[in-house]
């Protein structure tokens, strides 16, 4: 038997006892989309440092030659890329992805930084810079497109970990949102700097960033008797990326385990928690140092 022949066969047999037996095959190249499974996506290991994060300025670049065919279809659906991004404004929800995806190509070629201000937009070209502004909360910020998605037909566009972040709605998942194309060429930034000053204020008041400077914020989810029913808690918390531990502490002639999302050096980004993780685990939930 020819050896290249021999050598075809052996791969066909790895990849069959692959799927056979469970394995996913993850193809590297070409990639142009990714497979989105947003139910096992997840949030960072950490939440974003706004300190670090500088508004974006919107300058001109050339298109993408990787992320800008005429078309492409996803899950069967054909979508139609824009030619210009000119006068584009579209009010509707938008989402967040996060863990899943970091450090992966998006559709552009780049690296998906989940702690960076981009976004994902299913025909925008790319790149595109937009202003989104969570009609919920009026807070604004500019991001760049620089992906394709969301493939869910009631949404509008996908943010960025750390763009969610500083909109405001990191644990709710979703937000009405409105989203205007920015023509880099005739950007003014001085109405948008002030823009993201309050938006930082908003986050985290000079107050508070002062009183957590030596000190930490804490979610507390509960207080269990038996460490197996802290354990189980936990590995649901660690499965959604959140830092957890548990702390033994004795209430009176009581040995208690303790379950806490932490440490969190914002008590903006604790309290933007606290909402998802009431309706999951109940009104018991609360701030600690």
């Amino acid at each position: 038997m020819p050896m290249l022949l021999l050598i075809r066969q052996l791969i066909l047999w790895v990849l069959l006892f692959m799927v056979s037996n469970g394995c996913s095959i993850r193809v590297s190249a070409p990639e142009y989309l990714r497979e989105y499974a947003y139910n096992k996506d997840g949030a960072g290991d950490q939440l974003p440092d706004v300190s670090r994060l500088q508004p974006l300025v919107p300058v001109v670049e050339p298109k993408s030659k990787y992320g800008n065919p005429s078309s492409y279809k996803v899950f069967g659906k054909t979508y139609y890329v824009m030619s210009s991004a000119t006068g584009y404004r579209e009010t509707g929800i938008a989402s967040w992805y996060g863990k899943k995806f970091h450090g992966e190509r998006t559709s552009s070629g780049e690296i998906y930084d989940m702690y960076a201000i981009s976004a994902a937009h299913k025909s925008l070209p790319l790149p595109t810079y937009v202003r989104v502004t969570n009609l919920e909360n009026q807070r604004s910020l500019i991001v760049r497109v620089n992906d394709r998605g969301p493939f869910h037909s009631d949404r509008i566009i996908d943010l960025s970990y750390a763009a969610a972040y500083q909109l405001g709605y990191l644990a709710k998942g979703t937000a009405k949102v409105r989203v205007e194309a920015i023509d880099p060429a005739r950007y003014r930034p001085l109405q948008d700097r002030n823009q993201q000053k309050n938006n930082a204020k908003s986050i985290v008041s000079d107050t508070l960033q002062k009183e957590l400077t030596d000190k930490a914020v804490f979610v507390q989810i509960g207080a269990y008797g038996e460490i197996q029913n802290a354990r189980k808690v936990q590995a649901r918390l660690v499965k959604k990326g959140l830092p957890v531990k548990i702390v033994h502490y004795k209430n009176g002639n009581k040995w208690l385990k303790k379950v806490l999302i932490g440490p969190l050096h914002s008590l903006q980004s604790a309290e933007s928690l606290l909402p998802g993780l009431r309706r999951e685990f109940g009104a018991g939930v609360h701030l600690v140092d």
